[in-house]
């Protein structure tokens, strides 16, 4: 670049900043004003104060390969996913006063990615979990120690309910009925709290599409909700139990309408029946289509999951399928299992 031009253009952007902060001074001083700035502020209120209170509920859960978050479930209880802990007995936890001591990992739910740990420490301030889902738009926080900056804060809001993450039924069934926010969520984010801003946790931190697939702040949480009854099921019986259909299932892909000889155009392809499950049960059969299950429409595998997360064993639900190109409704009575 020549230098009259870098010199223009320099010019030009101080031109632009000297507007701008006029404009700024003008609205700061207007008629009635003092002109004494107030702090910066988001939402109508500084969000530090709301920060200051209830970091101490948000600890830092190490282990010798990892590094994630948990929130505090009880006095001496921490709650955390269960990837964090990775299938071990014994983490390191690190509390905001900047203390330490040894956690005992006493149940974990792969189901859920959820995992409850007791803490050697036994006065810690208990997080107040809130029983209804967010809406869409409400502002949040995130907060935890993502890439092991502890206790740092993120601010978004939800993005979306019900949501999951594409293709994350061939990994985990966890990832389905998330919250999706906006606030920035990386690696060491996991076990965290999202928060409301009145400070009550909405959701457990559980993942994130990063920046390589395309994605620009798209985070997700496991509702509270479901993160109180697991972690209550887990302290209680050391398992959680869950919602049972009795399938394997599958995309709808060419592959599978040829091998199949499926005639549908959308849905979810049940693979496998297990014997004497609620399925085999009902009728359903290898090759028939899932298009529906109780009152939610099926279009993928991790929707299906959803809808039977939304269930409770031994309800009595109808799922609607397609047989040779017959759509047919099926009652069945779902059942509950632990792993």
């Amino acid at each position: 670049m020549r230098n009259d031009q870098f010199r223009q253009i320099t010019v030009a952007f101080i031109t632009v900043v000297a507007a701008v902060t006029l404009l700024l001074a003008l609205v700061a001083c207007s008629p009635g004003d003092t002109g004494t700035s107030a702090p910066m502020q988001r939402g109508g209120s500084s969000y530090a104060d709301l920060v200051e209170r209830v970091s101490p509920n948000v600890v830092t859960v190490r282990t010798e390969a990892s590094v994630g978050s948990g929130v505090v479930f009880r006095s001496d209880i921490v709650l955390t996913n269960e990837h964090v802990v990775g299938g071990r007995d014994q983490v390191s936890v690190e509390y905001a006063d900047g203390g330490r001591s040894g956690g005992t990992v006493l149940a974990t739910d792969a189901i859920t990615d959820l995992a409850v740990v007791r803490t050697e420490r036994k006065d810690l301030p208990v997080a107040e979990f809130s029983k209804e889902l967010p809406r869409p738009g409400d502002p949040v926080l995130a907060i935890g120690s993502p890439l092991g900056f502890e206790n740092s804060v993120t601010a978004g809001i939800v993005s979306g309910l019900h949501r999951e993450i594409p293709g994350s039924a061939a990994q985990t069934r966890s990832l389905v009925d998330l919250i999706q926010t906006d606030a920035p969520i990386s690696p060491g984010n996991s076990g965290g709290a999202l928060l409301d801003t009145s400070g009550k946790v909405i959701g457990i931190n559980e993942a994130y599409i990063p920046s390589a697939a395309g994605a620009v702040s798209l985070g997700f949480a496991i509702p509270s909700a479901t993160a109180v009854d697991i972690a209550e099921q887990l302290l209680e019986n050391g398992t959680a139990e869950h919602p049972y259909l009795g399938i394997s299932a599958g995309r709808l892909t060419d592959e599978i309408r040829e091998r199949f000889g499926v005639r549908a155009d959308t849905g979810v392809v049940v693979l496998g029946v297990d014997e004497k499950g609620p399925a085999a049960d009902a009728g359903i059969r290898p090759g028939d289509v899932i298009v529906r299950l109780h009152d939610t429409e099926v279009r993928t595998v991790e929707a299906l999951l959803g809808a039977l997360r939304a269930t409770d064993p031994g309800q009595q639900v109808t799922a609607m399928i397609v047989r040779n190109g017959d759509k047919q409704e099926l009652r069945v009575e779902i059942a509950s299992r632990s792993r």
